[in-house]
């Protein structure tokens, strides 16, 4: 049996056993507003929940439906891309690329990784390019940075944010390493957390199933699952928290939204991205929408007055198409972390190696 039907086996009869341990029969979905209550949104000095502007489907394109009547977004989808989910300071401006710019982009991409394969002596070194996989073309819109709003392309940071963003760069890779908390969550094999954005230099791929009443997420990247319920079930109470928090999923038209509360409180850990870091003040609101046969278009707002002075947008387009992106074609594969994964043991026996030097 192949993996792609080794996976599908799987996840859908995990999904089954939810769905018959779950005795209520689904309620009618009820829509719930994206983003903070309008009241909290106005008191931490940002906009109310934004109306909700469906993404154009592709002319005289109909969305698929699965068996019991719900837009099916269902298959395996990458967001791998070259575009950066911050605009950087020498586009400053600058939105769009011309036709030009984006190929010359991409050509002084494909020319950096081949750079990076060099052997330099006592160095060394990492993972060369035949272990990565990661995007090699710009968006189809050839956006300069994934995040759509604000308009200059930026996360928004509060001061106390922006600090700790500082403090998670200065020690990223550099240590201390006194105990296995302080190597980043990815080098621990956890996670990244959410959203979904293609911040990986490889497994960049995800499969989306649904069944009545539930979808569910396979990412491939870590290996984690995440069960969306869809049937108008109410959050977890406010003191149970999740590293992935608690989703919840509605239907608007054929958009699904997804809006995620409940996270952990994990900000002592060191996160490789300081704005994915689950902490309890942060509220997730995603919407996936297929537009054609090959493509959703995935959005997500992050809302955090703790770290964001107002909420903010990032687009990032899925694609069943992986070639489109430049990246393997195929089936996704199990992500065994910690199989053979002496790097962490090893990070902390030379930090106690430099300390008796």
């Amino acid at each position: 049996m192949s993996n792609r039907l080794l996976w599908s086996a799987a996840a859908a009869l995990a999904i089954g056993a939810l769905a018959l341990a779950n005795s209520r029969p689904p309620k009618p979905a009820v829509v719930l507003a994206p983003g903070v209550p309008a009241a909290d949104a106005a008191a931490a000095g940002a906009p109310g929940p934004r109306a909700a502007q469906a993404p154009a489907a592709s002319p005289g394109w109909t969305a698929p439906r699965t068996p019991w009547g719900e837009p099916d977004l269902q298959g395996i989808w990458t967001n791998a891309t070259l575009t950066p989910i911050e605009r950087p300071d020498t586009l400053a401006g600058k939105t769009v690329l011309t036709a030009e710019e984006a190929a010359e982009l991409e050509i002084r991409s494909a020319e950096s990784r081949a750079a990076s394969d060099r052997f330099v002596l006592g160095n060394v070194g990492a993972y060369n390019q035949f272990w990565m996989d990661s995007g090699k073309n710009v968006t189809g819109d050839r956006r300069t940075a994934l995040i759509t709003d604000p308009p200059d392309g930026r996360i928004p940071w509060t001061e106390a944010g922006r600090q700790r963003l500082e403090s998670d760069l200065a020690r990223y890779g550099v240590g201390p390493f006194d105990t296995w908390e302080d190597a980043d969550t990815g080098e621990r094999c956890l996670t990244d957390g959410l959203p979904l954005v293609p911040l990986q230099g490889y497994n960049m791929n995800y499969h989306i199933l649904q069944s009545p009443g539930w979808v569910v997420i396979l990412n491939e990247m870590f290996h984690e699952y995440r069960f969306i319920p869809v049937d108008g079930r109410a959050h977890l109470r406010d003191d149970v928290g999740q590293l992935l928090g608690d989703a919840r999923g509605t239907w608007e038209g054929d958009t699904l939204v997804v809006e995620t509360t409940n996270f952990s409180d994990k900000r002592h850990f060191l996160w490789r991205a300081t704005w994915r870091a689950a902490r309890p003040t942060l509220h997730l609101v995603e919407r996936f929408t297929r537009v054609d046969d090959e493509t959703i278009d995935y959005e997500f707002t992050m809302t955090d007055p703790e770290m964001f002075t107002k909420p903010w947008t990032a687009s990032v387009p899925m694609t069943t198409n992986q070639e489109s992106r430049g990246v393997t074609s195929g089936p996704m594969f199990e992500y065994a972390c910690h199989e053979g994964n002496y790097g962490l043991l090893n990070i902390m026996r030379g930090a106690r190696v430099e300390e008796l030097e």
